[in-house]
């Protein structure tokens, strides 16, 4: 096939990439559900949740905790990094790729379910519990891979950051949803046994033993296989090769061997997928250890955790459709430059406060225990820091996911979209591996925080190079 024949084919007045199957509205409109039924993942167990209460409830010990938390992501960072790009090439090689989402989506909901186990102080000991993570994390990660795959071939490509905007934008809708179940419905007072909504709490669970914090596990998978249900009945998939498992696996493995070694002939994406590896790993520690900081400096509780992830959850999702938007007004390059660079001075204000100091030097009345949620300064600075952070994610990875679309052969997208997952997981075992030791060296949840601007600092100046453009295939 030649590059013209290979990466583009004219249908009546838009493009859409060769050998796709365009999806109805109702296809589009159900690959999109993928990202509201992964957001929980991330809203309720990774950042304002189960972290914390991993790190402050589960482990009993806030900086003792971070830094348990980071070796655990780290490891799953490591087992995505080798996995995925290997999966990808597979997946290109047997074409289909709803089979392996579905499989991979079961084995989430397994190891996230896991989490209900999780009793406080650890009476059974944290490594069952981090190698929960650990598979839930993984597994989540190769879910992804595949349905970013299926974006070129269901949607012209002009609409590609319009549908990957509106993706990430119901996928943060999805997480308000299930930040609001957990609030109004499961989380109690300890002193009034009732919920914010003034009810008792669903199933019974009793805020003594943490249950609230600990059914996020459970509840997580099985929200997840409920809303993936459209995605696997509705959107179309490539059909599937009449390939043994075993010839594809050979097959796969030898393309990617080739495509490792002819990368510098895919100079242009892989300055990207590199500068994509370093800014996101920024991005992805910001969102794991947010709200661990906030629990160990502030004292937050989960019902507080909760209403500050609403909030966030408010405005990265305003933040994605925008983004969305403007992705295909101004291109990918450009709104991810604008957004990584938003990051970094968000970062910069979060990692300016302490409990009784702002912007560094600023001193201001300390928080007081038991006092009503946000109502120090430092508390209301911190949430605004948030709110910005919320802000630029959103766009900053939607961004990312359509120019790779843009930028990869479409005879190779889901092994480029394998070594996407790699460039988002390659080095984030490194960043919180980082955290983990900086907190740990410096005993400061503060010094462990701020890594993570370096990261951002240097993937940005990367993506500086990137030429956004479509390259042919090898």
């Amino acid at each position: 096939m030649s590059a013209q024949e290979e990466t583009i084919t004219q249908h009546s007045d838009h493009l859409t990439v060769s050998g796709g199957t365009p999806a109805s509205s109702l296809g589009r409109f159900s690959w999109a559900m993928f990202d509201f039924a992964n957001q929980p993942y991330y809203t309720l167990i990774t950042t304002f949740i189960f972290a914390p209460y991993f790190a402050s409830g589960f482990i009993g010990d806030a900086v003792r905790g971070q830094e348990l938390w980071g070796y655990t992501q780290s490891m799953a960072g490591l087992v995505i990094a080798l996995g995925s790009p290997i999966l990808g090439a597979i997946a290109d090689q047997t074409g289909a790729r709803k089979p392996w989402l579905a499989f991979f989506s079961l084995v989430f909901a397994a190891a996230i379910s896991c989490l209900w186990f999780a009793m406080p102080g650890a009476p059974e000991g944290a490594f069952f519990i981090m190698g929960a993570v650990v598979v839930a994390a993984f597994s989540m990660e190769f879910a992804i891979v595949f349905n970013n795959a299926m974006l070129p071939a269901i949607v012209p490509e002009k609409k590609m950051g319009r549908l990957s905007g509106f993706g990430w934008g119901i996928g943060y809708v999805g997480g308000l949803i299930a930040l609001f179940i957990v609030l109004l419905l499961m989380v109690a007072n300890e002193e009034t046994g009732k919920t914010l909504a003034g009810l008792t709490p669903i199933l019974g669970l009793d805020p003594a033993l943490h249950e609230a914090d600990r059914f996020t596990g459970p509840m997580t998978g099985l929200w997840f296989l409920l809303f993936i249900l459209p995605l696997l009945l509705f959107t179309p998939d490539a059909p599937r090769t009449r390939m043994k498992l075993a010839d594809a696996a050979r097959k796969g493995l030898a393309q990617l061997g080739h495509t490792l070694s002819s990368l510098g002939r895919f100079r242009n994406i892989a300055l990207f997928l590199i500068s994509r590896m370093v800014y996101y790993d920024g991005l992805a520690a910001i969102f794991a250890f947010g709200g661990i900081y906030a629990a160990g400096t502030f004292g937050w509780r989960i019902e507080t955790l909760a209403i500050f992830g609403i909030v966030l959850s408010v405005f990265a999702a305003i933040g994605a459709f925008i983004g969305g938007r403007l992705d295909d007004a101004i291109g990918s390059k450009r709104t991810i430059v604008i957004s990584v660079t938003g990051l970094v001075l968000s970062v910069l204000l979060a990692v300016s406060i302490t409990r009784d100091e702002i912007f560094f030097v600023i001193a201001v009345p300390p928080v007081e225990p038991g006092g009503a949620p946000f109502s120090s300064l430092a508390e209301q600075v911190y949430l605004v820091s948030g709110i910005l952070i919320g802000v630029f994610g959103g766009p900053a990875q939607a961004a990312s996911r359509t120019l790779l679309a843009r930028l990869a052969p479409a005879s190779m997208m889901t092994e480029f979209f394998g070594l996407y997952s790699l460039s988002g997981k390659a080095t984030s075992f490194i960043a919180p591996f980082a955290i983990a030791v900086a907190t740990g060296i410096y005993e400061s949840q503060r010094a462990g925080l701020a890594v993570i601007i370096g990261f951002l600092l240097v993937g940005l100046l990367g993506l500086l190079f990137v030429r956004e453009e479509r390259s042919a295939a090898l």
